[in-house]
């Protein structure tokens, strides 16, 4: 069929039309989320008047300590480190072609949780307190992401290198996960067995994910970085298409398959250390977002890395939102829940893939 310049067939804009559509509408659902997130609680704040502090306009001043100094850095960085772990898991299994590729999964987070802890407790870059509320303090955050990104960047060269030599088959990816994890996780109850009391209670507290814990300081450092992650996927967002499609079909549309795997796998190693060293191990988020957007959205790379991201957003800002009130007054580490979530999804993807 022959279509004039200037003309687009009705079909195409009708599929680009249902694709944006459903990105604004999670969008949309974002923000709703967020004034829940910020009005719900130990202390229940009416929304309007979290609308109005918000906007300026609430003269009162009643919440503002609650609203700008606790709730408020919390759901944004639900939000940002919802889309960072989303945006490296969708990347991940785009350039890995592996369903089954996230930061979790691929032991890259337990890799980033040994170099955080080892530069908490070893070099004397966090401040240890014995209270559940405050566990751990960062002072020192760029050492901590550093290590932590050296060891996620360590593991991912692992996966790499294993893929090259055995295949990027799913078992293989997953299995290799396993012995990451494993070896990580060993590194860190190593570090533990010497620490103090108040370190190891400290740590372990630490090692279960919290979007609680940042400040606003630390909440500028992960926006900046996973802001420009995601620009950077979706820069390459043809090159993971191209890719999609085979290694071969990719090197015969022009695309640097290696050079694009190992900057992709890199800046996902990135987000995924500073994300942990700052909020602990937040696992099944950057698995289960980019699966969900698929079904809504399909496989256009264009669509689905924005649609995983705001997806992110919504997984872990509703999960946090949840912990709060399911034990309230006691608030239960985010980590948790998308554990409870993620695990059955995890299973249904494995299972599916020795169906195929």
């Amino acid at each position: 069929m022959h279509f004039t310049d200037g003309m687009v067939p009705g079909d195409y804009l009708a599929y680009i039309r249902r694709k944006s559509l459903w990105i604004v509408a999670g969008v949309l659902l974002v923000i709703l989320l967020f004034l829940v997130s910020i009005s719900v609680g130990a202390v229940a704040i009416p929304l309007a008047e979290v609308i109005q502090t918000l906007s300026g306009q609430n003269i009162s001043h009643k919440w503002d300590t609650i609203i700008w100094n606790i709730r408020l850095p919390q759901a944004l960085t639900a939000i940002v480190a919802g889309a960072g772990l989303a945006a490296a898991g969708v990347a991940m299994q785009s350039i890995l072609r592996n369903p089954l590729g996230s930061p979790f999964t691929l032991g890259i987070s337990n890799a980033g949780a040994f170099g955080a802890a080892f530069s908490v407790i070893i070099l004397g870059t966090g401040q240890m307190h014995s209270t559940v509320a405050d566990a751990v303090t960062i002072n020192n955050p760029y050492i901590t992401t550093a290590l932590a990104f050296i060891f996620c960047l360590l593991a991912t060269v692992v996966i790499l290198f294993i893929s090259r030599i055995r295949g990027a088959s799913p078992e293989v990816m997953v299995l290799t996960g396993v012995a990451l994890s494993s070896l990580f996780t060993a590194g860190t109850m190593f570090l533990q067995y010497f620490a103090s009391d108040a370190q190891l209670a400290a740590v372990v507290f630490w090692t279960f994910g919290d979007v609680s814990r940042a400040n606003w300081n630390e909440l500028a450092l992960m926006t900046v970085i996973v802001v420009a992650a995601a620009i950077f996927f979706i820069w390459n967002r043809w090159n993971y298409n191209a890719i999609d499609a085979g290694d071969e079909t990719a090197k015969g549309l022009g695309v640097n398959v290696e050079r694009v795997r190992m900057t992709g796998m890199v800046i996902g190693a990135l987000v995924t250390a500073v994300i942990v060293a700052f909020l602990g191990v937040i696992g099944f988020v950057g698995l289960v977002c980019p699966h969900m957007a698929r079904r809504v959205i399909g496989d256009d790379q264009r669509y689905l890395i924005p649609a995983s991201c705001v997806g992110g957003s919504i997984l872990l800002l509703a999960s946090d939102t949840a912990a709060r009130l399911i034990v309230a007054p006691y608030v239960l580490p985010v980590a948790v829940l998308t554990a409870f979530m993620g695990a059955p999804v995890f299973i249904y993807l494995i299972i599916r893939g020795y169906r195929r």
